[in-house]
């Protein structure tokens, strides 16, 4: 069992929490975590550029001069690419990106930067994080009592408080256990999660 110190919003040492190796205990597999990356990234693609051909860019049906006795060189239409205001050779045309991923594959991913986080010493758990109205200085002074510089703060539901006071921190995200991604994960420092958050990944990844 992985040991973990619990902390308040004060940064006050509560107790400790034991952590199942099954989620948080596992040798990192970097295969399926860089799986989980690209797909993560492949997803994010829209696939909506497009540029025109030089079969769909309007005009350029009539020969711009004879083929011979100009002294320029030969041409055929002023829509080929070498023209201003031509067709694009191999346009990019709209196309989907999206990448699969098995649930096996996307569980030991999570398992395996969980565990990673744990290792390194990166994973603090909140006895509570509760805010009473949205304000950026409170969830600032928290971070500051956490000493926090960038860091993934993963909550049990959708607070709009929590939500509200920390959309103004650049190096602060916040989610909700259900939201999370391996790639989020990676990008921020340090994993914080309250110890509901905790019991609920027990839930899913189990």
């Amino acid at each position: 069992m992985a040991i973990v110190d619990v902390y308040n919003m004060n940064g006050e040492k509560l107790e400790e929490m034991e952590l199942p190796d099954s989620i948080f205990g596992i040798e990192e597999h970097e295969h399926a975590v860089h799986q989980a990356v690209v797909q993560y990234l492949a997803n994010q693609r829209q696939g909506t550029k497009s540029a025109k051909t030089r079969a769909e860019v309007r005009g350029g049906g009539r020969k711009p001069w004879k083929q011979k006795g100009t002294g320029r060189a030969r041409q055929g239409s002023i829509r080929a690419p070498q023209w201003t205001g031509g067709g694009v050779v191999f346009a990019p045309k709209p196309r989907d990106f999206h990448v699969r991923l098995n649930k096996k594959q996307k569980r030991l991913a999570m398992k395996s930067v969980l565990s990673n986080k744990v290792r390194e010493k990166k994973f603090i758990v909140l006895d509570e994080l509760a805010i009473s109205e949205p304000k950026t200085k409170l969830m600032m002074k928290i971070c500051d009592n956490l000493k926090l510089n960038t860091a993934l703060i993963v909550i049990k539901g959708s607070d709009r408080n929590i939500i509200l006071s920390a959309r103004n921190i650049p190096n602060i995200k916040t989610a909700a256990v259900n939201t999370i991604n391996v790639y989020d994960i990676l990008k921020w420092d340090v994993f914080v999660v309250t110890k509901e958050a905790v019991n609920q990944m027990q839930e899913v990844y189990v």
